[in-house]
């Protein structure tokens, strides 16, 4: 899809853009992306929702985590994308297509969008860039998306997606700020092969 998708140099991912939206790798070197990591993180409503294996609690914590993702990008397990709008290139949130399994061909999907940009459907127009992207560009067969059982929003975002529930993972995620007790997780899943969503973007012509 050479008409959606941007080449980006050096970088281990091309950037994506379409929808009204930019999707491009997070870079560690750069403060501002390093602060918007780390004021995602820190947000109450993310963890509310999430809860890291490793606390980010400061900016080199934030640093670390961004370097992890990168190394991930160059083996080919996981793909981390700064989403930002069009044209202003500020931080609105991020989406991950993580876990890959190159031999199964499936991977895992996360999102999170920053306070200030909530509203503005950044996190289903960045799903659904970023699912199409894993599909052609990656040649994935299968898309999963998990989050905490009662969690709607993300619930709403990942149907309208084209990402049906598929069922209930019992324990299968750490509870809110603990390390020692478990929840359940609510389960998404898209194939390469299911019909397109009226979301899908059109492309973006260079």
């Amino acid at each position: 899809m050479t008409d959606l998708y941007e080449s980006s140099g050096s970088l281990p991912h091309p950037e994506i853009r379409g929808y009204g939206l930019r999707l491009r790798p997070w870079d560690p070197d750069t403060e501002g992306d390093v602060q918007a990591w780390l004021r995602g993180y820190l947000d109450p409503e993310f963890q509310r929702w999430n809860t890291p294996l490793k606390p980010i609690e400061g900016r080199a914590d934030a640093q670390e985590s961004m370097v992890a993702r990168v190394k991930a990008a160059q083996e080919g397990v996981g793909a981390s994308f700064c989403v930002t709008d069009a044209t202003g290139g500020v931080p609105l949130g991020h989406i991950g297509i993580n876990d890959i399994d190159h031999v199964i061909r499936v991977a895992r999907v996360g999102y999170w969008v920053l306070p200030d940009a909530r509203g503005r459907q950044v996190a289903t127009r960045a799903l659904a860039l970023a699912s199409r992207w894993a599909f052609e560009e990656l040649g994935l067969h299968r898309l999963e998306l998990g989050h905490a059982l009662g969690h709607e929003a993300s619930c709403r975002i990942a149907e309208r997606c084209g990402y049906p529930a598929e069922g209930t993972l019992r324990g299968a995620m750490f509870e809110s700020g603990r390390l020692d007790a478990f929840r359940d997780v609510h389960l998404h899943g898209r194939l390469a092969t299911d019909p397109a969503t009226d979301l899908e973007p059109a492309p973006v012509l260079p």
